[in-house]
Protein backbone atom coordinates (compact mmCIF):
# COMPACT_ATOMS: atom_id res chain seq x y z
CA UNK A 1 0.00 0.00 0.00
CA UNK A 2 1.38 3.40 -0.96
CA UNK A 3 1.06 5.95 1.79
CA UNK A 4 1.18 9.71 1.59
CA UNK A 5 1.99 12.49 4.00
CA UNK A 6 -1.70 13.22 4.65
CA UNK A 7 -2.20 9.69 5.98
CA UNK A 8 0.86 10.13 8.16
CA UNK A 9 -0.34 13.29 9.85
CA UNK A 10 -3.94 12.10 10.16
CA UNK A 11 -3.07 10.20 13.33
CA UNK A 12 -2.44 12.21 16.54
CA UNK A 13 0.23 9.78 17.76
CA UNK A 14 2.20 10.23 14.56
CA UNK A 15 1.87 14.01 14.84
CA UNK A 16 3.17 13.73 18.41
CA UNK A 17 6.13 11.64 17.22
CA UNK A 18 6.98 14.26 14.59
CA UNK A 19 6.77 16.98 17.23
CA UNK A 20 8.95 14.96 19.59
CA UNK A 21 11.62 14.40 16.96
CA UNK A 22 11.57 18.01 15.77
CA UNK A 23 13.51 18.84 18.93
CA UNK A 24 16.22 16.23 18.45
CA UNK A 25 16.78 12.74 17.03
CA UNK A 26 15.98 9.85 19.34
CA UNK A 27 16.34 6.10 19.33
CA UNK A 28 13.27 3.90 19.04
CA UNK A 29 13.17 3.02 22.74
CA UNK A 30 13.27 6.63 23.90
CA UNK A 31 10.47 7.51 21.49
CA UNK A 32 8.34 4.63 22.80
CA UNK A 33 8.93 5.78 26.39
CA UNK A 34 6.91 8.92 25.62
CA UNK A 35 3.71 7.05 24.76
CA UNK A 36 1.21 4.88 26.62
CA UNK A 37 1.01 2.37 23.80
CA UNK A 38 3.00 -0.77 23.11
CA UNK A 39 6.44 -0.63 21.54
CA UNK A 40 5.20 -2.58 18.49
CA UNK A 41 2.47 0.05 18.03
CA UNK A 42 5.07 2.83 18.18
CA UNK A 43 7.20 0.89 15.68
CA UNK A 44 4.23 0.69 13.33
CA UNK A 45 3.76 4.47 13.54
CA UNK A 46 7.48 4.97 12.89
CA UNK A 47 7.25 2.66 9.87
CA UNK A 48 4.38 4.69 8.40
CA UNK A 49 6.23 7.95 8.99
CA UNK A 50 9.32 6.47 7.35
CA UNK A 51 7.32 5.25 4.33
CA UNK A 52 5.97 8.78 3.93
CA UNK A 53 9.43 10.31 4.12
CA UNK A 54 8.80 12.25 7.33
CA UNK A 55 11.32 10.25 9.36
CA UNK A 56 14.74 8.94 8.41
CA UNK A 57 16.30 6.13 10.42
CA UNK A 58 20.07 6.13 10.78
CA UNK A 59 22.06 3.37 12.41
CA UNK A 60 24.76 4.54 14.80
CA UNK A 61 26.57 1.60 16.31
CA UNK A 62 23.92 -0.74 17.66
CA UNK A 63 21.30 1.98 17.97
CA UNK A 64 18.82 3.15 15.34
CA UNK A 65 18.05 6.86 15.58
CA UNK A 66 15.02 8.54 14.07
CA UNK A 67 15.55 11.95 12.50
CA UNK A 68 12.64 14.10 11.42
CA UNK A 69 12.52 15.16 7.76
CA UNK A 70 9.99 17.96 7.56
CA UNK A 71 10.41 18.61 3.84
CA UNK A 72 7.52 16.26 3.19
CA UNK A 73 5.19 18.59 5.04
CA UNK A 74 5.61 21.11 2.20
CA UNK A 75 2.99 19.09 0.35
CA UNK A 76 0.54 19.77 3.20
CA UNK A 77 1.47 23.45 3.29
CA UNK A 78 0.98 23.77 -0.47
CA UNK A 79 -2.42 22.10 -0.25
CA UNK A 80 -3.62 24.30 2.60
CA UNK A 81 -2.25 27.48 0.98
CA UNK A 82 -4.66 27.09 -1.91
CA UNK A 83 -7.46 27.77 0.59
CA UNK A 84 -5.74 30.67 2.35
CA UNK A 85 -7.13 33.31 -0.04
CA UNK A 86 -10.62 31.85 0.29
CA UNK A 87 -10.55 31.99 4.09
CA UNK A 88 -8.90 35.42 4.18
CA UNK A 89 -11.69 36.77 2.00
CA UNK A 90 -14.38 35.17 4.18
CA UNK A 91 -12.80 36.48 7.39
CA UNK A 92 -12.38 39.97 5.91
CA UNK A 93 -16.07 39.95 4.95
CA UNK A 94 -17.01 38.86 8.46
CA UNK A 95 -14.82 41.62 9.92
CA UNK A 96 -16.52 44.26 7.76
CA UNK A 97 -19.94 42.93 8.73
CA UNK A 98 -19.11 43.05 12.44
CA UNK A 99 -17.75 46.58 12.11
CA UNK A 100 -20.93 47.76 10.40
CA UNK A 101 -23.04 46.08 13.10
CA UNK A 102 -20.99 47.82 15.77
CA UNK A 103 -21.53 51.21 14.04
CA UNK A 104 -25.26 50.53 13.75
CA UNK A 105 -25.50 49.84 17.50
CA UNK A 106 -23.62 53.07 18.31
CA UNK A 107 -26.10 55.09 16.25
CA UNK A 108 -29.05 53.76 18.25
Amino acid sequence: MRRDVFQAIADPTRRDIIHLLAGNPQNLNSIADNFDISRPAVSKHIKILTECGLILIKTEGRERYCHVSLGGLKQVADWTNQYRAFWNEKLDTLGHFLESEKKQKRKK
